[in-house]
């Protein structure tokens, strides 16, 4: 690796961990950091995005390095916007201020950006680098777009389960399968996504409050999500009691019991009826996506489960698994649903992970594609 090269990818990594520290804090945008450095490779601004304090991360970098941005090059996580949104266009600032190079890893999945920013700062005589970190800024982004591209959220199916893939014993007990540490990993998840979603049967055996119990900063309260088409949610349940303070939505069927509904939505529960009901995840999704919900945690259980899996809507997938054996053939396994016919078909993970929390292990990865929707 040349020196310049070495260079750029160490001033690209730091725009990415600047960038980082937006989690939580930008949806529904995307993550992005600034690096500015001169001609010597000396860093003379830096600045993160967070979407409260509205200003972008091109801005706040060049703010601070005032006069000395003048022929210097700018790192960003992600392709400048072009166009008026909240703030005025940043490929503008970075032209005005005399940024004479630019590289950033990828194009922004918005349409009303996708290129449009590069061809903009190159039109204007500035370089601009693409390519670098490429599938680091992607990863990072992933949530962002993904949503962009699809128009639903991204999905990101966490389970915790015994060595036998069991999420509770017989008598529904469940608590607890993991030890501290796999449970404080879980609420560092939880503070990344903008909702999380649960069936009815999981609410009726844990009474769980699915908050965001990391302590870390976040914009807008976690999203708490309920499909429940007998709503057996009551009000005497943790998610109604707290709905006024944290938002919680129902998902049911246009069937469901009228008197129930209206307890519920006395409690500040939001009650979304749907024509084919909870069942219906791509309307599920589809809903929530129009309410800037960008990425959904999805925690069991086993029927829910099995349904984004057999709808093929899951597009992360983390297991924690400890070391405990609970047996029993009416245990619970971690996913139910149609599954596969043959092992060729079953859902296989890339871009594996493993980690461990104490005990436990943890292992994170990608849905690769079926068989059978390789073959289609």
């Amino acid at each position: 690796m040349n020196l310049e090269l070495e260079n750029d990818e160490r001033l690209l990594r730091r725009a990415l961990e600047l960038a980082a520290q937006g989690a939580g804090q930008v949806s529904p945008s995307p993550l992005v950091g600034c690096v500015i450095a001169d001609a010597r490779g000396e860093v003379v601004g830096e600045g993160f995005y967070l979407y409260e304090q509205i200003k972008h991360a091109e801005t706040l970098a060049l703010e601070q390095a005032g006069a000395r941005a003048r022929g210097a090059t700018a790192y960003v996580s992600l392709e400048p916007h072009a166009h008026q949104g909240r703030t005025p266009p940043c490929t503008t600032a970075l032209i005005e201020a005399g940024i004479q190079r630019v590289v950033a890893p990828i194009e922004d999945a918005n349409p009303l950006v996708a290129g449009r920013g590069f061809a903009h700062l190159r039109a204007a005589g500035i370089e601009v680098q693409t390519g670098l970190l490429a599938r680091e800024a992607a990863r990072l982004n992933e949530k962002y777009i993904h949503a962009q591209r699809h128009a639903r959220p991204f999905v990101h199916l966490k389970l915790a389960t015994s060595l036998d893939g069991r999420i509770a014993t017989r008598t529904g007990d469940a608590r607890w399968i993991t030890g501290p540490q796999a449970r404080a990993r879980v609420h560092r998840l939880r503070h990344e996504y903008d909702a999380i979603l649960v069936g009815a049967g999981t609410v009726a055996a844990d009474d769980p409050l699915l908050t965001d119990r990391s302590g870390l900063p976040r914009r807008r309260p976690l999203v708490r999500i309920v499909l429940d088409d007998r709503l057996t949610l009551t009000p005497q349940m943790q998610l109604a009691e707290t709905a006024r303070t944290t938002p919680v939505i129902v998902f049911t069927n246009a069937q469901a019991d009228a008197r129930a509904a209206v307890a519920l939505t006395d409690c500040g529960v939001e009650v979304v009826r749907l024509p084919k009901g909870a069942r219906d995840l791509n309307a599920v999704l589809a809903h929530l996506y129009r309410r800037e919900l960008q990425s959904v945690l999805v925690e069991g259980g086993a029927t829910v489960a099995g349904r984004f899996l057999d709808a093929a809507f899951v597009n992360k997938i983390s297991f924690f698994i400890a070391p405990l054996i609970i047996g029993g053939s009416d245990a619970p396994p971690a996913v139910a649903g149609t599954g596969a016919q043959l092992v060729a078909d079953a859902t296989r993970l890339r871009d594996v992970e493993i980690t461990q929390h104490e005990e436990d292990v943890e292992i994170t990865g990608y849905p690769k594609k079926q068989r059978s929707e390789a073959r289609g």
